[in-house]
């Protein structure tokens, strides 16, 4: 009889991705040289050509899901994968794509587009020394996309199978917020025993995002009556001194301590300088810690009452993604993840973030976890890059994570 293989461990992963440093850096390069901002969907296809060439040398088949108005989607998984039908994923309406997975996947989620518009790197080009690499949209994330394909890869140099086949989804419109991608993601997340988001960590200790605020919009509308500022004042009632009541009454729903914030970015109205305003609004930034505060502060933005008498308000908007809250289910995957890193000696914290992200919209339907992606710095700022050697560890991080067993299964509560 012959002994049974050794047990890969994760100081084996982490060699393994360590081994292929300069290949990820190459890769990452070229994904970064290829400017790819939401707002040029013609952009997208040469950052899906990259991906689509470094998956099929590791087995990997995909398709594309074509946008309407954005760049469209990708969808990954290993050919011949159990339980996989990837042709009917891509095809299918969304409610579908869930059914045409029958066994258990772990759902890997991307983002390729950014929010650099065409020619940044003229001023901005890539730089890579020792330590760190530069330019715009490494951080954010196309070193998440980088390290996803190269933990791939690295189980399969080393022979290994996932514990539950993953599915790589990667879409072109999450920093416009998801409008094309979002039923798609859900219904996959729907079949997923986990999701693992690979946007960046957070700050420059590296945190993985455990909790992220929930983000909403919304529209307050004023309809007052105009009139004659001079002639006839009083015959009209003024959308913009009602407008200025209402501003005052959503900043005071603002609470720092709780994690609620607030913001009238945007106000406009009025006709003339000479004529009382018959109209005003109010677009409203919202940002909340859980789905109790987000409840509460929807009703208290809907249940908004005039102050100035003949004028009336429309008010529309929700908290369109949801938090992505610590649940049970959450910090189960969270303690995983530190488990498996401190086998190779990477020391990880929890971290809550204030922007949303696609995990946001997988959380409420599978355990997530998010910021698995680059450790670094300056996301949408002129001096984004990220720690090469920190980020490779994430990889070899996400490598052990797709080795682990599930904890639950899809559609656990």
């Amino acid at each position: 009889m012959t002994d049974p293989a050794p047990e890969t461990t994760g100081k084996d992963v982490l060699e393994a991705v360590r081994a292929e440093r300069d290949g990820l850096l190459g890769f990452l390069e070229r994904l970064v040289a290829v400017e790819s901002p939401s707002s040029a969907p013609e952009a997208q296809a040469p950052i899906f050509d990259l991906l689509e060439e470094s998956l099929d040398a590791i087995g990997y088949v995909t398709y594309r899901l074509d946008g309407e108005l954005t760049g469209g989607h990708l969808v990954a998984a290993a050919r011949g994968a159990a339980g996989i039908d990837i042709g009917r994923i891509a095809a299918a309406a969304p409610v579908d794509a869930a059914a045409a997975a029958t066994a258990p996947i772990q759902l890997l989620l991307g983002h390729c587009d950014t929010v650099w518009p065409l020619g940044t790197l003229r001023r901005m080009p890539v730089r890579i020394d020792d330590r760190s690499m530069h330019g715009p949209g490494v951080f954010d994330m196309k070193a998440g996309l980088a390290q996803t394909v190269y933990a791939l890869r690295a189980l399969h140099r080393l022979g290994q199978e996932p514990a539950v086949p993953p599915l790589l989804f990667v879409n072109s419109d999450e920093e416009i917020g998801s409008p094309e991608s979002r039923r798609h993601i859900e219904s996959l997340a729907r079949c997923a025993s986990r999701v693992f988001v690979m946007e960046p960590a957070l700050g420059l200790e590296g945190k993985l995002k455990t909790g992220r605020k929930g983000v909403g919009q919304f529209h307050v509308k004023v309809i007052g009556k105009a009139a004659h500022a001079g002639l006839d004042p009083e015959a009209g009632a003024s959308a913009i001194l009602e407008l200025s009541h209402q501003v005052q009454r959503l900043f005071a729903l603002n609470d720092p301590a709780l994690g609620v914030s607030v913001n009238v970015g945007i106000i406009g109205g009025g006709m003339r300088v000479n004529v009382v305003a018959p109209e005003g609004e109010a677009v409203v930034d919202v940002r909340v810690p859980d789905q109790r505060q987000a409840e509460r502060i929807s009703a208290a933005i809907h249940g908004l009452q005039p102050v100035t008498a003949g004028v009336r308000l429309e008010i529309s908007g929700a908290v369109e993604r949801q938090p992505l809250e610590r649940n049970a289910r959450n910090q189960s995957l969270w303690r995983k993840a530190r488990e498996l890193a401190a086998e190779m000696d990477i020391a990880l914290e929890e971290g809550f973030a204030g922007g949303g992200s696609d995990g946001n919209l997988t959380s409420p339907l599978a355990a997530t976890l998010d910021g698995l992606g680059g450790v670094g710095d300056g996301a949408h700022a002129d001096h984004e890059h990220i720690d090469v050697e920190r980020s490779l560890e994430r990889c070899a991080l996400l490598a052990r994570l797709l080795m682990a067993e599930p904890m639950f299964i899809a559609g656990d509560p």
